[in-house]
């Protein structure tokens, strides 16, 4: 049965998915969201991490998701994105996370493949190697020919992967909903929606076919780059756990030395490497949100294959837009246009300092046109998400997404061919990008159309009664500034509130005076009169103090009302 986000679930199993959680926090030094929580009691058993560097922490942090298992290596390379949370050493840290596990029986594996496949191996694969050629925590990767001949590799899927993600799931879930509820850090960060992102995430790299769509798609996207590859599916042989295509020989990028990089030409592909995915982010809105140089395969005939399409993302038009002016701004030194778009594209927290954001933003776009052939707008975007995360302001996750892809990017490409300029590469493609920034879709231009139709079908409705409205003397223009009569209100009550002060004044004054008066009754030895006028004064107080304790709470629990909503 699914858990409740608002409780804990008491089975075993989620009690020990719990306490593993609670340790890592508590080792890691987050001790006060475990307070929040209410789980420290799992931490008990559980020394803290020994103070050391930064690097040697992350370190720890990074090598404790990697024993927890494959939910969590998932995590921490989506966590190694989030720039405006982490800081360097950790992102670092959480980037190099590998998931390299102990394959599983070749039995399972012939289970899977004919259960999802719906035949015999023998006769579904001319041949199939029992050997995997690499296996990780979601599935494991086979070599085979098909019956015609046709080299391929066969990635299949791990037997327990499923049952394991969807039980962390509903921890997390319950966990962030929980962090986001008691907790401030919870609150300022949005654990919820950031475990929300990570499912999507994780179910799309859990359904093969996505990724087989993925392949198919960057094969037509890239089709007009002659030195680029991508290996596409068999649809016959490919189902939701199985994802059967194309072998591609060769080395990978980081398997590389110095004398390859010097007896191969790699300048061409990089420079259409470098193109393509400008072109993908900023015109076609599909991110490849991994392709660091272990992704990438160099083959024999000098062309470079994109392998592992499990992770694509797609950017929203807005954001290419505002992608499109950031790496303008960069690119032209312009740190308050930088300042500027990052505000628009960010998320402002309660303690966003719009002013020293603008100064730390415009000193770092400066430093960065210093650097001249040298720089690198990964890295720059990477920077720019940390200081924004700094000083309040969270910018959206494909932007963070974007930096990240960027910088592999930039290593990538640095690793084929190390006299590469990304700076320059990225003032030759500027034509494409403002293209790409100013493209106007047939969606697009179809809404922009019908917009321009209502606009002209009202026009002269509107404007025949403005010209009514002015000729009858009832043209009224609105102002939403200072509400006049909530003004005169509250300056009415100060006014009634000093006068009734100044009277108990004069009263508690005047009866202080009358103590000295020695005639007239006595009350428990004090004048009558005197007595009289304190106790009306000390009466009269308390009523002030009533009145405008109840009237101020009204006021507050009532909603202000515009200027433009009278009348």
């Amino acid at each position: 049965m699914k858990s409740s986000p608002s409780t804990v679930p008491a089975t075993p199993s989620a009690t020990r998915r719990y306490a593993r959680l609670a340790r890592l926090a508590y080792r890691h030094g987050r001790s006060d969201l475990l307070k929040g929580l209410e789980l420290d009691e799992f931490s008990l058993d559980e020394e803290p991490l020994a103070d050391g560097t930064d690097d040697a922490r992350a370190e720890a942090f990074a090598r404790d998701l990697e024993a927890m298992g494959p939910t969590y290596v998932k995590l921490g390379q989506l966590l190694s994105t989030r720039f405006d949370l982490l800081p360097p050493a950790w992102t670092q840290a959480l980037a190099r996370l590998q998931d390299d596990v102990t394959p599983f029986a070749f039995e399972q594996v012939r289970e899977i493949v004919e259960g999802e496949l719906g035949g015999r191996l023998e006769d579904l694969y001319g041949s199939f190697d029992p050997e995997p050629l690499a296996a990780a925590s979601l599935g494991q990767v086979h070599a085979a020919t098909l019956r015609n001949g046709r080299d391929v590799v066969v990635k299949v899927q791990r037997p327990e992967a499923r049952e394991v993600i969807r039980g962390d799931m509903e921890t997390l879930t319950s966990l962030a909903h929980l962090a986001d509820k008691r907790t401030e850090l919870g609150r300022r960060y949005g654990f919820e929606k950031l475990v929300t992102e990570f499912r999507k995430t994780l179910a799309g790299e859990l359904d093969y076919r996505r990724e087989a769509r993925n392949l198919v798609r960057f094969g037509e996207l890239t089709s007009g780059y002659d030195l680029l590859l991508v290996p596409q599916p068999v649809p016959t042989h490919s189902s939701r756990r199985v994802l059967t295509m194309d072998r591609v020989e060769g080395r990978k990028v980081t398997d590389l030395g110095r004398l390859a990089q010097v007896e191969r030409d790699t300048t061409p592909v990089v420079e259409q490497l470098f193109a393509c995915y400008l072109e993908l982010m900023l015109s076609e809105g599909v991110l490849h949100a991994d392709p660091h140089p272990g992704n990438l395969l160099l083959t024999d005939d000098d062309r470079l294959a994109l392998l592992d399409l499990g992770m694509v993302s797609t950017v929203p038009p807005k954001l290419q837009e505002k992608v499109v002016r950031l790496l303008l701004a960069i690119t032209d030194g312009d740190g308050e246009e930088a300042a500027t778009v990052l505000a628009e594209m960010g998320h402002q927290l309660s303690d966003y300092d719009a002013g020293a954001f603008r100064n730390e933003v415009s000193h770092l776009v400066s430093e960065a046109v210093n650097a001249g052939p040298e720089l690198q707008a990964g890295s720059v975007l990477v920077e720019l998400s940390r200081v924004s995360g700094a000083h309040g302001l969270r910018p959206p996750a494909e932007m963070s997404m974007i930096g990240k892809a960027l910088l592999n990017l930039d290593a990538s490409t640095l690793r084929l061919d190390p006299d590469f300029s990304p700076a320059a590469a990225l003032r030759d493609n500027v034509s494409s990008i403002l293209a790409s920034g100013m493209k106007v879709t047939p969606g697009g231009l179809m809404a922009s159309a019908i917009e321009a139709k209502e606009f002209t079908k009202l026009l002269p409705k509107r404007a025949n009664r403005i010209m009514d409205n002015l000729a009858d003397g009832e043209f009224m223009v609105r102002v939403d500034a200072i509400d006049e009569e909530r003004l005169h209100t509250v300056l009415q009550r100060v006014a009634n509130r000093l006068t009734l002060g100044l009277v108990i004044s004069a009263m508690l004054v005047g009866a202080a005076l009358m103590m000295r008066v020695d005639e007239g009754p006595r009350i428990f030895g004090v004048p009558g009169v005197a007595l009289t006028f304190f106790t009306l004064a000390v009466l009269s107080g308390v009523a002030l103090t009533v009145w405008i304790v109840t009237t101020d709470r009204k006021v507050a629990a009532r909603p202000r009302s515009r200027p433009g909503d009278r009348g």
